[in-house]
């Protein structure tokens, strides 16, 4: 399988509704939530790429650009974005739905960077 094929085919798609029970006191989506999320999905993203055992070592600049009310549905999308010998980065967008409507729009977007290692705990290729 070619490289642009490993890409494609890792994407990773996520929904969930936001319930009372995940907002802050402005019943608002909790951003450390929200940044929990994310790693969740830029982990499965780079496992599915590499097929390795990986670690996060590092997010990058989370931009909170709009607040997630409760009631509504998000979608987390995560993508490779960078590939080295033995790290890649993931870029992961959170989306808001309403649920009742057809609006859509981008509400948060972060890098977060993996280390692929072997049984011994130490860096892998993972080309």
């Amino acid at each position: 399988m070619n490289l642009t094929q490993r890409i494609e085919d890792s994407r990773t798609s996520l929904f969930k509704a936001v319930f009372p029970n995940t907002t802050n006191h402005y019943d608002t989506l909790f951003g450390g939530t929200a940044m929990q999320l994310m790693d969740e999905v830029a982990f499965i993203t780079a496992t599915r790429f590499t097929r390795k055992k990986v670690v996060t070592i590092s997010s990058d600049k989370i931009n909170f650009t709009s607040p997630i009310p409760a009631g509504t549905i998000i979608e987390l999308i995560g993508e490779v974005s960078r590939i080295g010998n033995t790290s890649l980065d993931i870029k992961v967008n959170i989306f808001i739905e309403q649920m009742y409507s057809q609006d859509r729009q981008k509400a948060i977007s972060g890098s977060f960077t993996f280390v692929a290692i072997d049984d011994d705990k130490k860096p892998t290729s993972i080309l």
